[in-house]
């Protein structure tokens, strides 16, 4: 259950920077690299960063360990390795040009209905 509170803490985050099409996908029955890869972007690079911070912090905050974070220097595609959930944070040009959601396009799509 710990996956999945991270991966809801994920998109939580990313939500609250305005991250725009944010897609969590279930890779657990397809790779040993993690149980979801969630992927988002943002319009600018400022944005970019801005949500790989909140994550970032969010993640620290709740005692997650953020294992990697590569790209945040650019801000065109970040990738944030904690643990069992990998988020890939793109610019939105650069994740039309890489369309890494149909690489996994086999893999299930989660969504997280608000807990009351």
């Amino acid at each position: 259950m710990a996956v999945e509170e991270l991966a809801r803490l994920v998109v939580k985050a990313a939500e609250e920077k305005k991250a725009e099409n944010v897609v969590v996908i279930d890779i657990s029955n397809l790779s040993v690299i993690a149980e979801y890869f969630i992927v988002c972007h943002g319009n600018n690079e400022r944005q970019v960063q801005a949500i790989v911070s909140e994550i970032r912090d969010k993640a620290h905050e709740q005692g997650y360990n953020v294992r990697g974070i590569e790209g945040a220097d650019e801000g065109k595609w970040v990738l944030i390795d904690i643990g069992d959930v990998v988020v890939h944070v793109f610019h939105r040009e650069e994740r039309e040009f890489y369309n890494i959601e149909r690489l996994w396009g086999d893999a299930p799509r989660v969504t997280f209905e608000e807990q009351v």
